[in-house]
């Protein structure tokens, strides 16, 4: 019976154990990552114990709302350009590449982009959508885009502009654009319709990077999270949905 009584202590010891090193981490990531990030999240609490607690949006506005204390512990960004803020003002550490980021036009109509480019210059469309160049990398990308291929004056009347590349998305999605800059990781699952590839040579590349933030420096959830990310498990579910890894 004492022998049974001590092997219950030793249980519960393990279980209050594990429960205490179990903890949660506020992740701000990029809206093009949603879906590899989902993915993520729930693969790093099967192996960690840990929870991400994820909040999406355009990297300016989530930059924005860590300069004003929102709560994060982690910034997966679009790009390096405020992760890099974010060291140099002493509120984050760490700064890697998670991911690199590809363009693509993209329609539902499976017959809209069968040329590569051409449909651009063609009257075969009235809306095109792209994600805000100042607060989304990918908007800013489709800019470089259209600058490289001479169209940039020409077709901005028939611009419309989504606060990140998630909405942007859902313009063309939703056909109230008949095609759209998106990021090609949100059409890899996507069935139909047609798409181009963009050229990596027509916009700087994407290089997406992460950063532990000062609010997480205390944090195992938050260095843990930092580290799955680099991981093996991780590197393979971003590979698949279409990212370069580094």
């Amino acid at each position: 019976m004492k022998v049974m009584h001590k092997t219950l202590a030793v249980l519960l010891l393990a279980s209050a154990t594990t429960l205490a090193q179990a903890d949660e981490v506020k992740v701000a990531v990029a809206a093009n990552f949603t879906a590899a990030m989902k993915e993520i999240a729930t693969a790093f609490e099967q192996s960690t114990g840990h929870t991400a607690l994820v909040s999406f949006g355009s990297t300016g506005k989530l930059y924005t709302q860590i300069t004003n204390g929102a709560p994060f512990e982690v910034f997966l960004a679009a790009d390096q350009a405020r992760p890099e803020k974010l060291v140099k003002e002493g509120e984050a550490s760490g700064e890697f590449t998670y991911a690199v980021g590809k363009l693509v036009l993209w329609s539902t109509d499976p017959t809209l982009i069968t040329d590569g480019g051409a449909v651009l210059s063609s009257d075969r469309f009235e809306k095109l959508a792209i994600a805000n160049p100042k607060t989304a990398p990918y908007g800013a990308a489709a800019i470089e885009v259209l600058k490289a291929l001479g169209l940039e004056d020409g077709i901005k009347s028939k611009l419309v502009q989504g606060d990140n590349i998630a909405q942007t998305y859902q313009f063309v999605a939703t056909k109230n654009a008949e095609l759209g800059f998106v990021a090609l990781a949100q059409t890899v699952k996507t069935q139909g319709g047609s798409s181009w590839n963009i050229p990596e040579d027509l916009y700087t590349p994407i290089r997406q990077d992460a950063v532990l933030l000062k609010k997480g420096d205390d944090n195992p959830a938050a260095k843990a999270l930092i580290d799955y990310l680099k991981g093996p498990e991780a590197r393979a579910v971003i590979e698949k949905y279409g990212y370069g890894v580094e």
